[in-house]
């Protein structure tokens, strides 16, 4: 029951965090999972991503409503990133739990990593100039974003939407909206995956997928009332450096410092990671507000030049 309440808690959590920054919930949920639960990196992973069966379901619906989806672009998107996730459960299924962590938690580190740099930008939004993707670089990027979102437990909206966003030739809630659509693809092969290769353990967390779903539920409105409220800059990069430094321990022993593990020096340079996260995340906000004025003056400076401006009269 402990275990369940833990589960619940990651998906409230994840889902606080999707809901202020329209990405992050596979990423936020695998790591608490892996952490407080005590799941292993592939079981953590197959129970997320059977959860967001039903939660990407329900939300590419709730986009198509609003007219949100470019169907054109799932296609493109989401058809190579459902194979490659498949391809990524596959294989972290097969591995064993000490092979896996490190792996997983190396994914996570680079999520972590570039939640940061991408943040620290300030999220200023660009121009839009409506021009249409090419299809072989969709193919890439659903290609690059599944394999990352099955093998590490999350990851297809920080590699998917922000980069899409970033190029700026949509809408951002018509890329969110094809984006989260596509996502169902991807989750209903990466669940296949861990199906096929980690059958007895997906039947054996079928409460902790309904655990996790419930907690999301339970923050979904606390979400939406919140997201106008959150600086999406400064929770963006604290996501992330919370993600780097409870993640990169395992990566210890790769780099030859496994000796440090669980000593102090490890919480010292814990400190410091999370230390240099903070500085990028102000760095981010310092920016994201300095473009706001910008552009508050440029909007105050074209309204005064157009009260300025002589009265046109049309004579009858």
């Amino acid at each position: 029951m402990r275990t369940l309440i833990f589960i619940a808690i990651a998906g409230a959590a994840a889902q606080l965090v999707d809901g202020g920054l329209g990405m992050g919930f596979g990423v936020t949920s695998t790591t608490i999972l892996i952490l407080l639960a005590g799941l292993g990196p592939a079981q953590a992973s197959a129970v997320v991503h059977a959860a967001e069966v039903g939660t990407t379901f329900m939300s590419g619906v709730a986009h198509w409503r609003f007219g949100n989806v470019d169907w054109k672009v799932v296609l493109r998107l989401g058809v190579p990133g459902a194979i490659f996730a498949f391809i990524g459960s596959t294989l972290l299924a097969n591995l064993s739990t000490a092979a896996a962590k490190p792996v997983t938690s190396a994914i996570l580190v680079a999520i972590g990593i570039n939640l940061i740099w991408r943040f620290s930008k300030g999220r200023v939004v660009r121009q839009i100039k409506e021009r249409t993707y090419s299809t072989p670089f969709l193919v890439l990027l659903g290609s690059v974003g599944g394999f990352v979102d099955a093998s590490g437990g999350g990851g297809w909206g920080p590699v998917t939407t922000s980069t899409l966003l970033g190029l700026g030739r949509q809408e951002p809630r018509r890329i969110v909206g094809t984006v989260n659509t596509a996502e169902f693809l991807v989750s209903v092969a990466a669940t296949l995956g861990f199906v096929f290769g980690l059958w007895e353990e997906l039947t054996a967390n079928a409460a902790a997928v309904v655990a996790l779903l419930i907690g999301g539920m339970i923050t979904t409105p606390i979400a939406a009332f919140l997201i106008s409220r959150i600086n999406p800059v400064a929770l963006g990069g604290l996501v992330g450096s919370l993600i780097v430094i409870l993640n990169f321990p395992n990566l210890l022993p790769l780099v030859g410092l496994g000796d440090i593990a669980k000593t102090p020096t490890q919480w010292v340079l814990q400190a410091v990671v999370f230390a240099f996260g903070a500085g990028f995340t102000l760095l981010g906000v310092r920016r994201a507000r300095a473009a706001a004025k910008e552009q508050e003056q440029v909007v105050t400076s074209r309204s005064e030049d157009f009260e300025e401006s002589p009265a046109i009269t049309t004579v009858a």
